[in-house]
């Protein structure tokens, strides 16, 4: 079981910066691809960036270009680096790690708010 803390998160004008982090605990962190979401008010929970356990990363189309996924197996972290926020942005994000081995394996950060606003 891998047990998730998301941090970072805040208010922030629109062109500007935050670095997400996610602290993972418990067994074989390193196993696991990880993945961050984000849910803005009223509508669904969304993809915005994975990497897998091989450090292969993916975007959303929203995204790509300002944020950067990473991970740090031997820390048991891993981060969001996003840059030229826009208010669109603004949303829950989570952290998310998922293994599928016969059976599917997915845990869940408690979320971070992030609010990119004037």
């Amino acid at each position: 079981q891998v047990q998730l803390v998301e941090s970072g998160g805040g208010l922030v004008q629109p062109g500007g910066s935050l670095r997400l982090a996610c602290a993972g605990s418990g067994s074989a962190f390193s196993l696991y691809n990880m993945n961050w979401y984000r849910q803005a008010p009223g509508k669904e929970r969304e993809l915005v960036a994975a990497i897998t356990t091989g450090g292969s990363t993916n975007y959303a189309d929203s995204v790509k270009g300002r944020f950067t996924i990473s991970r740090d197996n031997a820390k048991k972290m891993m981060y969001l680096q996003m840059n030229s926020l826009k208010a669109e942005d603004t949303a829950v994000y989570y952290c998310n790690a998922h293994r599928r081995v016969i059976l599917e394996y997915s845990y869940w950060g408690q979320g971070t708010q992030v609010t990119v606003s004037s």
